[in-house]
């Protein structure tokens, strides 16, 4: 079961000024289905880099923010995803999909 809401669309930076790149805000459009997974091994900009760019190949994602501090990726997509899906790009990017946050 994943945590499904709609979000308004923010503003947001690649990098922050603490050198992170993403800034805590998630770049998301009205009327998505937000979903909140937990990645396993994510330790840094990079990571949060390979996972982002892995999950937005999934057809119907519009954002996607990784953020490593949490282990926490949040996923805006057309309609829901399937869990399938999203494990598999997590896996291309070299890092373990827990599941669900």
């Amino acid at each position: 079961m994943t945590a499904e809401t709609e979000t308004p669309r923010t503003a947001g930076s690649c990098c922050s000024s603490t050198g992170s790149c993403h800034d805590g805000t998630a770049d998301v459009q009205v009327g998505g289905v937000t979903t909140v997974y937990e990645v396993k091994g994510m330790t840094c900009g990079h990571c949060e880099g390979a996972v982002s760019e892995e999950i937005s190949g999934i057809e119907g994602v519009s954002s996607v923010e990784a953020e490593a501090s949490t282990g926490r990726v949040t996923i805006v997509s057309r309609a829901p995803l399937t869990e399938d899906a999203v494990r598999a790009a997590v896996d291309e990017a070299g890092y373990e999909l827990v599941g669900p946050a």
